[in-house]
């Protein structure tokens, strides 16, 4: 487009363009068939955003002086809009009254920049975002749920109004109406009736092309054997490429909100792949994409059934007693609450634990508390009630909703304005192959640790009778966060680090939730910090960390492999007690909600039953064992004696706040511990 001609649109077909769109539009009754059916049973404010914005209103005008100055400021910058804007019509260069920050990349045309009329546009709309943003931040007399969510409703409510948005208010889609005489619309619409189509009535903006990537094909395609399978999971054994093995397999949990194979997407950036090229005995947890019949399948059956038998199998086929372990997102959530529950039974399996992007304190939730309060999961419990689960694209969409512009209007804009057909990219086919959640589960996931908070209070959850209390899990543990992850806030992350007994190592990588875990050396990209000791502060500890250059993965490896045991022969997968069931990456993953289908039947594998395993020294109950006590682990117990603190007597003797202050003495790192209860359970077990 040049610098000072408008978009000539005097060529369009307007004949051809009108047919294009008789032609799509003989699909609308059908879809308005579909979409007054869904419209029925729509909750129209599922956020309930009417009574949140009356909320903000009311407690905005306790304050006119400021809507008054936010007003006057909105209009003096648009008077010094209007003049620079008469200057740049007449050819006269002026400074813009608002630039874009440099990452937003909706306004890269040259246009937005070069042609005055776009440029005055541009900055109108970026003028009103802040004034928007302004009225939102400085309102006062709003609790801290309310004021985040009406400042993130807002910026999603701007996101939806930009000007790029609009076929008449985008350069870049003028520029192809006049290219393609009109195609573009034409063809935008197809693609737009295609979406409403599959989501019967509902617009599921499609965000590649699924039809280009098949599982064990061209995705998921590291080379394994599926060993064993319950109503909850695959297990799958994958080949070993090195002769020989580090003696501890690996179990690793992915979570089930989305599914495993983010981290075997292709060969050249597969995680699970370079596992295994390190020498690792690499078992991975693939979980049912569960539908109706799941419906009361709770938090405690994917501890019991899931983790736990994926541990008894490991043994089995291995003959190891001891592994280490690795949980991502809420799976390993799931890993944290494992290890406590086999803690409190004396089972010691599991001897090391990895958590990718895992919260375990949930008191800052990030960008997905807006969405977690009564009145949301009230309206979500009733909608689980009726259908037994929560279909995976009600959690897709609140994703999306947190990135908008990238994982929504980037795609509207793409697909229907500019015409184009979705192009073929694995990690969004990943993105858009979500599962389903059971009733049961989900809503007491919410509840108890988004809304409560429950599993960092010793105790206040149970999983089969048996209290949960994370402060008694001592094994070496590392965590790995991202600084710009907006699902696990890497605050939050190191936050729930501290909670554990053992040794705790502490790795902050670049980018987000994603990119940013699945990173492999080669790549060469980002950058990462590591720390032994956490510090209360920790935007303190991370401006002062020292940052390595690339990936974190070999870093966790240096970790890892000492605490692996020596060198054994290499493990094939289907030549123990369990035989190869299918390849990897197995069936249960291949089930899609789009293509309606169902959980399969399942024939499951037996599983032999383990012995029970002979607690460890630290386990064995005593007068002096001082990890008797809620809270105090193997680690703080040697140090209580290290102080002479050897008995339940001696320690019922003291004031909390003198245990306190003795732990403080040995580093600001103690304060994470709450010393309260603790005479007062030491008499109790004193009798």
């Amino acid at each position: 487009m040049s610098e000072s001609a408008p978009q000539d649109l005097s060529n369009l077909d307007i004949e051809k363009l009108a047919q294009g769109m008789l032609d799509n539009f003989k699909q609308v009754e059908n879809l308005m068939s579909d979409f007054s059916k869904t419209y029925e049973q729509m909750d129209l404010d599922p956020f309930n955003l009417g009574e949140l914005y009356n909320e903000w209103f009311s407690a905005a005008i306790k304050n006119p002086q400021k809507l008054m100055a936010a007003n006057v400021e909105l209009w003096q910058n648009a008077m010094h809009l209007y003049q620079r804007s008469a200057m740049s019509f007449l050819g006269i260069e002026s400074e813009p009254v608002i630039s874009e920050h440099n990452g937003d990349r909706r306004f890269r045309h040259d246009d937005w920049a070069k042609e005055p009329a776009f440029n005055a546009i541009k900055q109108s709309y970026l003028l009103v975002s802040q004034w928007m943003r302004n009225m939102v931040a400085n309102t006062e007399g709003l609790d801290k749920h309310t004021a985040e969510k009406v400042r993130f409703f807002t910026e999603r409510y701007l996101d939806a109004m930009s000007p790029t948005n609009f076929a008449a208010t985008n350069p870049a889609v003028l520029e192809k109406i006049v290219e393609t005489k009109g195609g573009n619309l034409v063809h935008g619409l197809k693609n737009m009736m295609e979406d409403l189509e599959r989501g019967q009535g509902q617009l599921q903006i499609q965000m590649t092309d699924t039809n280009a990537f098949e599982l064990g094909k061209n995705v998921a395609v590291t080379p394994g054997k599926v060993i064993f399978q319950n109503r909850m999971f695959q297990l799958i054994q994958y080949t070993p490429t090195t002769d020989t093995v580090l003696k501890k397999p690996l179990l690793v949990v992915p979570p089930w909100i989305n599914k495993f194979y983010i981290m075997d997407l292709q060969p050249k950036n597969s995680l699970l792949k370079w596992l295994v090229e390190q020498g690792h005995t690499v078992f991975v947890v693939s979980w049912i994409n569960p539908d109706e019949s799941y419906r009361d399948t709770g938090f405690e059956d994917y501890v019991k059934e899931g983790i736990l038998v994926a541990t008894d199998v490991v043994e089995q086929v291995t003959g190891e007693s001891e592994i280490n372990a690795i949980g991502y997102c809420i799976g390993g959530t799931l890993l944290a609450t494992t290890l406590a529950y086999m803690k409190a039974k004396g089972d010691r399996r599991i001897q090391s634990a990895t958590f990718f992007t895992t919260m375990i304190d949930f008191s800052e939730p990030g960008e997905l508390g807006v969405f977690i309060d009564e009145h949301q999961l009230a309206n979500l419990e009733e909608k689980m009630e009726q259908e037994g689960f929560l279909d995976g694209s009600s959690m897709a969409g609140t994703f999306n909703l947190m990135r908008a512009n990238d994982l929504i209007w980037s795609f509207y804009i793409n697909n229907y304005l500019l015409g184009n057909d979705p192009r073929p990219f694995d990690l969004l086919y990943w993105n858009s192959d979500s599962t389903r959640m059971p009733a049961k589960m989900h809503s007491w996931y919410l509840r108890n640790l988004y809304l409560q908070n429950q599993l960092c209070e010793p105790g206040a959850l149970s999983v089969d009778g048996v209290p949960i209390d994370l402060g008694t899990v001592d094994i070496p543990a590392c965590f790995v966060s991202t600084v710009e992850d907006h699902i696990a806030p890497w605050k939050s992350t190191y936050s729930g680090a501290q909670f554990f007994s053992g040794p705790v190592r502490f790795i902050l990588g670049g980018s987000g939730h994603i990119a940013g875990v699945i990173n492999p050396p080669e790549a060469q990209k980002y950058d990462y910090r590591v720390t032994d000791e956490l510090f209360d502060d920790p935007d303190e500890w991370a401006a002062g960390a020292d940052k390595q250059a690339g990936s974190w993965w070999p870093e966790w490896q240096n970790w890892v492999a000492p605490m692996s045991g020596e060198q054994v022969e290499a493990r094939q997968p289907g030549k123990g007690p369990f035989k190869a069931l299918e390849d990897a990456p197995g069936s249960y993953v291949k089930i899609r909600i789009g293509n309606n289908e169902c959980a399969p039947k399942i024939a499951e594998t037996p599983v032999a039953p383990v012995k029970a395993k002979k607690p460890d020294a630290a386990a064995v109950e005593s007068r002096d064992d001082l990890t008797r006590i809620s809270g105090i682990g193997p680690k703080l117990s040697a140090l209580l004696q290290e102080k002479g603190i050897d008995s339940f007597a001696k320690l019922a003797s003291m004031e909390a706040q003198a245990i306190k202050d003795l732990l403080l003495s040995e580093g600001s790192g103690y304060s994470r511990y709450d010393t309260t209860t603790w005479p007062d359970q030491a008499r109790e077990l004193a009798g």
